[in-house]
């Protein structure tokens, strides 16, 4: 099972989890992005992510589809948020499930580095002076992934 979405709404993150079950699977790997009260040295306020979530879907599927076709995975799930998030809030959310541990942090790892890489999310910090930043943007690739 694959499933990549993108919500406005805090992420379930219980609900994520169960839908890695499978009889299977004896390495379940998940990986929970939250915002932390600071970035390179200053201190954070909030973040507020932007996105385009008819692509983002879209990019998140494939990704996912790519990481089965790398390693013998039971389940590939991934959803990132957009919105206002506070301090320790999710962010994104990446979980795979494989009969081995090996395949499961290697996948998930993969995962999360493309979506950070691929998907059209963007991340605004506002800092506690009051300055507010967009982070480095998706790098939008042509070419079919690893």
């Amino acid at each position: 099972m694959d499933d990549f979405q993108v919500t406005d709404r805090s992420i379930d993150l219980a609900a994520w989890r169960r839908r890695l079950d499978h009889p299977q699977g004896g390495g379940l790997v998940i990986f929970e992005g939250v915002v932390r009260d600071h970035h390179q040295g200053r201190a954070v306020r909030h973040l507020d992510y932007q996105g385009y979530a008819p692509l983002a879907v879209r990019t998140g599927q494939v990704i996912l589809t790519a990481a089965r076709s790398r390693w013998p995975l039971l389940a590939a799930l991934g959803c990132h948020r957009t919105g206002h998030l506070e301090i320790g809030e999710a962010a994104v959310w990446i979980g795979t499930a494989a009969a081995h541990r090996a395949e499961a942090f290697a996948a998930c790892a993969w995962i999360m580095d493309e979506v950070k890489a691929r998907v059209p999310v963007w991340k605004r910090e506002t800092f506690a002076d009051g300055a507010v930043e967009w982070s480095q943007g998706t790098i939008l690739r042509t070419e079919a992934p690893e």
